[in-house]
C-alpha cells in the first residue's frame, strides 16, 4: 500500500494510462514474452542457433525482472529510468538478431511488436515521470 501511496503522488504527465491498465497489458505481454523467448531458448539449448542469438534476450530478461525493485522498492525514478533504457535497446538487439541471424525465427520480431511498442511508450513514460519528479 505504501508503495502505491507513493506512486500515486508522482507527478505524472496528462497523457500518462490508468493504473490498473498495467496489470492487464503485462500479462499479455509475459504470455507473448514466455513463447518467444523460451522458443529461442530452447532453440539454443538444442543446438540449433548459437548462444550469442539468445544472449540479448537473457539481458531481456534480467532487465525487466529488475525494473520494479529498483522503481518500486527502491523508489528510485532514475534507476528505473537507466533500466528501462536497457530493456529497450536489450529488445531491439534481440529482435535484430533474430531477424538477421536466424531468418526462419522472424516470426519471434513480429510476435514481440506489441512488447516492442509499450516497452517503447513506457521509456518515454518513465523518463518523463523522472523529469517530473527531479
Amino acid at each position: 500500500m505504501n508503495t502505491y501511496n507513493w506512486y500515486s503522488q508522482l507527478i505524472k504527465p496528462t497523457w500518462a494510462p490508468p493504473s490498473w491498465l498495467f496489470g492487464p497489458v503485462w500479462s499479455v505481454l509475459y504470455a507473448i514474452i514466455a513463447f518467444t523467448f523460451g522458443t529461442v531458448f530452447y532453440h539454443t539449448y538444442t543446438g540449433k542457433i548459437g548462444w550469442i542469438v539468445a544472449l540479448p534476450f537473457v539481458l531481456n530478461l534480467v532487465f525487466n525482472a529488475a525494473f520494479t525493485p529498483l522503481q518500486f522498492g527502491l523508489r528510485n525514478n532514475l534507476l528505473a529510468s537507466i533500466d528501462i533504457l536497457l530493456i529497450l535497446v536489450t529488445l531491439v538487439w534481440a529482435l535484430l538478431i533474430v531477424w538477421y541471424k536466424v531468418p526462419d525465427m522472424r516470426w519471434i520480431a513480429y510476435a514481440n511488436i506489441p512488447y516492442l511498442v509499450w516497452v517503447a511508450f513506457a521509456t518515454v513514460l518513465q523518463l518523463t515521470i523522472t523529469f517530473l519528479n527531479r
